[in-house]
């Protein structure tokens, strides 16, 4: 005998479950297209997959527009501090794609020239493999990030906490301490 049986008709809910709703139908992708995994991501966006059904066709070329970053392809040491960059740029809350086997991994790219994943620049919220991924396992892996997270995403005080704790695991990166020169 709760509320819910007194008064039919009435919807019950959180207000971090009304803007998860909210945001989950409104992901806006930043690009960040690096190589041949960039043309999977851009038939994501044609009509043939059509990502405008779900409220995401827009790839926003302004990291302050998007929140959704998709690194896909591989990323050089070169790129890395531009892709930390574009990260840091974007509003809270964000969410990253690793597209492809070099995104995730380095692929077959071991060398000095390749992040071995881009896990050490930027946390990464769901990786797709492959080489390259198709259009339809971007489609899926961003129904389970907006399942999974998006729809749970903490509103007020709890955001800053969560913010503090993703860059500091990735702070902690060898790769990432590399890069800023700290260490040799």
């Amino acid at each position: 005998m709760g509320i819910e049986d007194k008064a039919p008709g009435f919807l019950l809910t959180t207000v971090e479950g009304v803007f998860g709703w909210l945001r989950q139908a409104s992901l806006w992708p930043a690009t960040m297209g690096l190589a041949c995994c960039a043309i999977e991501m851009m038939a994501f966006g044609a009509p043939r997959f059509d990502a405008g059904r779900w409220g995401q066709e827009v790839f926003r070329a302004s990291p302050r527009q998007a929140d959704l970053l998709i690194v896909s392809g591989r990323l050089s040491q070169k790129m890395a501090p531009i892709v930390r960059q574009v990260y840091d740029q974007m509003p809270e809350p964000k969410w990253v794609v690793s597209m492809g086997a070099c995104a995730s991994t380095g692929g077959l790219f071991n060398n000095y020239a390749v992040v071995q994943g881009c896990d050490h620049i930027v946390p990464v919220d769901i990786y797709v493999p492959g080489c390259p991924p198709r259009p339809d396992m971007l489609i899926d892996a961003i129904f389970k990030l907006r399942k999974k997270e998006v729809m749970w995403h903490p509103v007020g005080k709890h955001i800053t906490e969560q913010m503090e704790e993703k860059d500091e695991l990735v702070a902690e990166s060898p790769s990432t301490l590399e890069m800023k020169g700290l260490l040799r």
